[in-house]
């Protein structure tokens, strides 16, 4: 690998699945192809970055682009992380497809490691079968869209829809599991009635892994919010107004990384 180059933040970047390899020519995927040519009216010879989302990205020049498609010359390899240095799970209940579509671009784009989105009892959006799975493929094209413009080299992981139980059930058995557990983990549940903000743990500046449950749009049931207690989530509030689901989510990410992460 080379020494990084202010410059290739500059170019248009492409998120290229499978392996990439300096000093070979690669096809660019049909989206991508699709966006280089007529989204961006890039031309043989333009400048462009690749990264495959498993750390790293390339610099490549067109080589050929024509309605069969885009083809590429990798140069160099750089490597170059823009990860945040807090390892942030989002609990998201399921909202409204436009709102989850902005939480999770968002979310990726302010740094979080992974997205959980759950089924609550609350939630008015309801998915299974092969409308969920559709709707997972379209997150996952969601978030590396935001990889592309943010400059992220690693994907953030969009995990499998669960029911919040179901959720709850896993987390207790890892944390049952001496070999398991991240020492440092903190459980934060967002929560209008919770007495506690950020400020009132002053564990979390040593704590690089945290995850953060956010309810939807009306909110966690008392039962929900108990049987996350029973699991060791701490209930947090943001300030003294009740924020809606897309607006907490991402306000509190954007604070865990003013207080303790990269901001």
């Amino acid at each position: 690998m080379v020494a990084f180059d202010p410059e290739i933040m500059t170019f248009p970047r492409f998120y290229c699945p499978g392996e990439i390899t300096a000093g070979r020519s690669i096809e660019l995927p049909a989206s991508a192809a699709h966006h280089a040519a007529r989204v961006l009216r890039l031309e043989q010879g333009d400048q462009i970055t690749l990264f495959n989302g498993n750390g790293g990205e390339f610099s490549a020049i067109i080589a050929r682009i024509d309605k069969s498609g885009v083809m590429v010359a990798v140069e160099k390899q750089f490597d170059i992380e823009r990860e945040s240095p807090l390892n942030i799970t989002l609990v998201q209940a399921v909202c409204a497809s436009e709102k989850m579509d902005w939480i999770m671009q968002k979310a990726v784009e302010l740094g979080v490691s992974r997205i959980q989105p759950i089924a609550t009892r609350r939630s008015v959006v309801k998915l299974a079968g092969e409308r969920a799975d559709k709707r997972a493929r379209h997150w996952q094209q969601i978030v590396a869209s935001a990889c592309e413009q943010c400059g992220r080299n690693h994907l953030p992981q969009v995990l499998p829809l669960l029911s919040l139980p179901d959720w709850l059930g896993e987390q207790m058995t890892v944390r049952k599991n001496p070999h398991a557990g991240v020492p440092g983990n903190l459980y934060f549940m967002l929560a209008p009635t919770a007495e506690k903000g950020l400020r009132d743990f002053p564990e979390a500046t040593t704590a690089a892994t945290l995850t953060l449950l956010v309810g939807p749009e009306g909110g966690l049931a008392p039962e929900e919010e108990a049987a996350a207690r029973a699991t060791g989530f701490v209930s947090l509030r943001l300030g003294g107004r009740i924020l809606r689901t897309e607006t907490a989510a991402l306000a509190a990410v954007a604070a865990l990384q003013t207080l303790w992460g990269d901001f």
